[in-house]
């Protein structure tokens, strides 16, 4: 070993050793644990000091884009590297009857209306739709006054939030299943849309060559009393992007297909269509907390 690489070494030792106190055993198992793999990381790729410079001002530039309210660059980033996939698929080892989890997403807004059983939740135009089912327990039995808190994009790709023409609540609410477990969305069919490339995120794509679509999908954040809350998408089953998603989310359990209706559908009178509309239909399953 050169004196370089022991220098190194004795570096790296004595960071460790500046942890070892640390009260909180979590805290000091994460912070070792992170401090052994970003110093071998360091070791590995020997960055020049300007390319170091250039880490600390990317990470920078990321905080920076954050508003903390829609905008949340550190997400994208997760979500880009694959972190936030790697992060679900630990936390969500669930039965095998559950419901499969994806990304959160950077775009959720809390406190969204609450909308009734059926409740059209588009204000901007669309190919209108129906998304319904029921939220049930892994053996079956339906969960009445579930809350599904939904949202998605609208026609242009974009979110409310994103997007000031839209009024805040569009494309978005907060729906109750019915005593059979039961719950009916009115909205229109989701697109696909590239996330946000106006960001340090976004030239990390582009020097890396990669696309930044994402498959259409509807969000959901569903929860029952005595329930493990679920956080998932469901996916156009027709899109383009499904194998090449820029966040890497889909799940061949969460794609849907969306079967096209005429105006005199039974479906049609009881939800206030009066046009031809394509209907969804998926059966959630939350996992007993």
């Amino acid at each position: 070993m050169t004196p370089e690489k022991t220098q190194e070494t004795r570096i790296t030792e004595r960071v460790l050793q500046s942890f070892a106190e640390t009260p909180e055993p979590r805290i000091r198992e994460l912070m070792t644990a992170l401090i052994r793999h970003l110093h071998a990381f360091v070791s590995e790729v020997e960055p020049s000091e300007a390319e170091w410079l250039a880490a600390i001002e990317f990470l920078t530039a990321t905080g920076q884009m954050c508003d903390g309210h829609v905008r949340q660059e550190f997400i994208l980033l997760s979500d880009v590297l694959g972190v936030s996939m790697l992060v679900d698929a630990i936390n969500h080892r669930q039965v095998e009857a559950a419901t499969d989890t994806t990304v959160f997403g950077p775009f959720y807004i809390a406190g969204m209306p609450q909308r009734q059983y059926g409740e059209n939740m588009a204000q901007t135009e669309g190919e209108p739709a129906l998304i319904h089912g029921r939220v049930l327990t892994p053996d079956g039995y339906p969960l009445a006054h579930a809350v599904l808190d939904v949202w998605q994009a609208a026609a242009n790709g974009m979110y409310s939030g994103q997007d000031g023409a839209q009024p805040m609540d569009n494309l978005r609410g907060r729906y109750r299943t019915d005593a059979q477990g039961r719950y009916a969305i009115r909205t229109t069919i989701p697109v696909s849309y590239p996330i946000p490339t106006d960001g340090p995120v976004g030239r990390l794509l582009d020097a890396t060559r990669r696309h930044p679509w994402r498959p259409a999908h509807v969000h959901f954040l569903i929860e029952a009393e005595g329930h493990r809350r679920l956080v998932t998408h469901l996916f156009l089953d027709e899109d383009l992007y499904l194998a090449s998603d820029a966040v890497f989310g889909v799940k061949e359990s969460l794609k849907v297909g969306f079967q096209a209706c005429s105006a005199d559908h039974p479906l049609a009178s009881e939800f206030g269509f009066e046009q031809p509309f394509r209907v969804g239909h998926y059966d959630f399953v939350l996992e007993a907390a």
